[in-house]
């Protein structure tokens, strides 16, 4: 039975699947993608939600931690359901940029 259900950052599944097999196909998916430490993306995810952006749920924040966009055509390709105008993308892109 689902209780709750949230999105979840790469960082947070790795930390949750730390005892898997390190040979296991998941494990390996992890270690490849994922760039930031579990707190790393949880302070990323808080700094973006502090701009109180409207646009922009909780698994648009997960996405923008998970792969990190370093420009504007970056950015809208991970939120590419999202219209934003350029000073939102560059207030998300220099958050971005400290990680």
């Amino acid at each position: 039975m689902i209780l709750d259900q949230r999105p979840v950052s790469l960082a947070e599944v790795k930390a949750l699947a730390k005892n898997l097999d390190e040979s296991s196909p998941l494990a390996d998916y992890l270690k490849r993608f994922t760039k930031l430490s579990s707190a790393d993306s949880n302070k990323l995810i808080s700094e973006l939600k502090a701009l109180n952006n409207l646009k922009l749920r909780d698994e648009h924040f997960v996405k923008i931690s998970d792969f990190l966009p370093s420009d504007n055509e970056e950015l809208s390709k991970v939120l590419s359901e999202v219209s934003l105008t350029e000073e939102e993308s560059q207030a998300i892109l220099a958050i971005v940029k400290n990680y």
